[in-house]
């Protein structure tokens, strides 16, 4: 391949990353899940990075597994070397800008993001039972926990398409805009989560959601009423007081150099 399968560029504090071949709706092979996880790494290191924008070239999002390549796997390998829920790790906001078909392995990405924008001509897809396959990895983990058991099961059992207006009915997408405004209007929300959030406080939240989700509230509890003891004491906190008693946008210390909750 001598395009570079996935772009990245930072506006205003938010890393657009873009899934780029286009040629193929953005199908996903080996060469772009490297590129796309080395860059939101890059994205997640990055103290100038504040939240992430993800989003597809041309007309699709992401197409899922690109049929050529998956036709090539030798029969019951999978590259042990796949870490597609990876972007569970990354501590900054995630936005999907979906811009047109999402299915498969885009689709479960796109369940990753932690928000997500839908243009009215994306449309949605898990085919994996049409394809004689299981619920790609981390599907069936996050799909239901997102739109309930019955719903998900629904769309993973039946391999149905789902377009934007039910996508958004069932809460798999937060808004669904006109395609030629996603994303100005992904950008300009993460760019408000940038701006105004503390990065701390965006990473912390987000890595108990995902974390609780397999806790007892007991523990979840107990958990929060630590981590808040220690939020009243830390610098997050008193630079979001200052800046909302002195009407200016805040400046919290960047990620790992904020409050500790170790």
């Amino acid at each position: 391949m001598t395009a570079e399968v996935v772009l990245y560029e930072v506006i205003d504090g938010v890393a657009v990353i873009t899934l780029n071949r286009p040629e193929r709706l953005n199908a996903w092979v080996p060469e772009m899940e490297k590129a796309y996880f080395d860059r939101l790494i890059k994205a997640g290191d990055d103290p100038n990075v504040g939240a992430i924008v993800v989003t597809g070239a041309g007309r699709g999002f992401c197409a899922g597994g690109d049929t050529g390549f998956m036709a090539d796997l030798p029969g019951g390998e999978v590259p042990e070397d796949r870490e597609l829920i990876l972007p569970l790790t990354i501590p900054k906001m995630m936005v999907g800008a979906i811009n047109g078909p999402c299915a498969g392995l885009g689709f479960l990405q796109a369940l990753l993001c932690d928000v997500r924008f839908a243009a009215q001509e994306a449309k949605f897809t898990a085919a994996f039972s049409r394809l004689g396959l299981i619920a790609e990895v981390g599907t069936s983990w996050v799909l239901p926990r997102l739109i309930g058991t019955s719903r998900a099961l629904d769309i993973l059992l039946s391999g149905r398409m789902v377009m934007a207006d039910e996508a958004l009915d069932l809460g798999i997408v937060n808004k669904v805009y006109p395609a030629a405004e996603l994303l100005d209007r992904s950008i300009g929300y993460a760019r408000e989560v940038a701006q105004r959030c503390s990065p701390t406080s965006v990473a912390t939240i987000r890595a108990q959601v995902y974390r609780d989700a397999t806790r007892s509230l007991d523990e979840a509890y107990e958990d929060a009423m630590r981590m808040e003891r220690i939020s009243l004491k830390g610098p997050d906190f008193a630079e979001g007081i200052a800046s909302y008693l002195e009407k200016r946008l805040p400046q919290f210390p960047p990620y790992g150099e904020g409050t500790d909750y170790s």
